[in-house]
């Protein structure tokens, strides 16, 4: 006889489809540059240049205080869509994807 956790453990992939991120404003790649600068494309092409210097640097900076170390800003990543670090901070995708298509920079303060 079936463990009855090991069926339940069977069927969680078949019941959870993969989610995927695709969207035209959803980040398609991304690349972290010198100076804290972020190289984003989004699925639909928009593309461009997201500048956290002063966030990064600012007294206010709260969570993203953690990327001014170069090292740890070089550790971008998209997860879901959006642009992440594993030390916790995230990027609204839309408010960048906004900026971007209007500005081609976004520059956060």
């Amino acid at each position: 006889m079936r463990n009855q956790v090991a069926a339940i453990a069977d069927l969680t992939p078949a019941l959870t489809p993969p989610i995927v991120c695709d969207h035209p404003d959803d980040v398609a790649e991304v690349c972290a540059d010198r100076d804290y600068r972020l190289s984003v494309k989004f699925f639909d092409g928009t593309a461009g240049t997201v500048e956290m210097s002063a966030l990064v640097h600012s007294p206010n900076a709260g969570v993203f205080a953690a990327l001014a170390n170069p090292a740890r800003f070089a550790e971008a990543r998209i997860e879901l869509g959006a642009v992440t670090w594993p030390c916790g901070p995230d990027l609204a995708p839309d408010a960048m994807y906004a900026a971007l298509r209007q500005h081609g920079v976004w520059k956060l303060e």
